[in-house]
């Protein structure tokens, strides 16, 4: 069998990855923000209704370990704070002052950030968003670890037959 030298799956998509959160993380320094990517899913949640780290992660996709440690430097930076709830055995999590701030700066760069992407699959002509979905709730179907087995049970097969 020939060795394929194109970029595999994961290559690309760490690929497309990196220059989309390069082109976010300038339009922050462009917006004089000093923000980190990675709250935005915690933001959106938040602002959405989730106040805790478990509605969060419900919401998000991303485990509960990254939601966490998010949720710390969030609250670190004074983006945050926690509350403990009624029952004492979670924390209730609400904006700052500086976190509603800064979230009206961001829902209108959030806008401009959707009309973006609608932009980029109109000119590749393909749906990305609607694919990398799909692709999403596939791998959750059957995981790509589950898939590889299967090629390679299945190539044994065809070899020893």
């Amino acid at each position: 069998m020939k060795q394929r030298n194109e970029p595999g799956l994961g290559e690309l998509l760490r690929y497309v990855l990196e220059l989309v959160e390069q082109g976010a993380e300038e339009h922050y320094r462009q917006m004089d923000l000093q923000y980190r990517a990675r709250y935005t899913p915690v933001l959106r949640a938040i602002q959405a209704g989730a106040r805790t780290v478990t509605e969060i992660t419900a919401r998000t996709r991303l485990t509960q370990g990254a939601i966490s440690q998010t949720v710390g430097h969030m609250e670190s930076d004074g983006v945050i704070s926690r509350h403990r709830v009624e029952d004492g055995r979670k924390n209730s999590i609400r904006l700052t002052p500086q976190g509603e701030e800064l979230l009206a700066t961001l829902n209108e760069h959030w806008r401009a950030t959707f009309a973006a992407i609608e932009e980029l699959e109109e000119e590749i002509g393909h749906p990305l968003r609607r694919a990398l979905e799909d692709a999403a709730k596939a791998l959750e179907r059957q995981g790509f670890a589950q898939r590889l087995t299967h090629i390679k049970n299945g190539r044994q097969e065809g070899v020893e037959q």
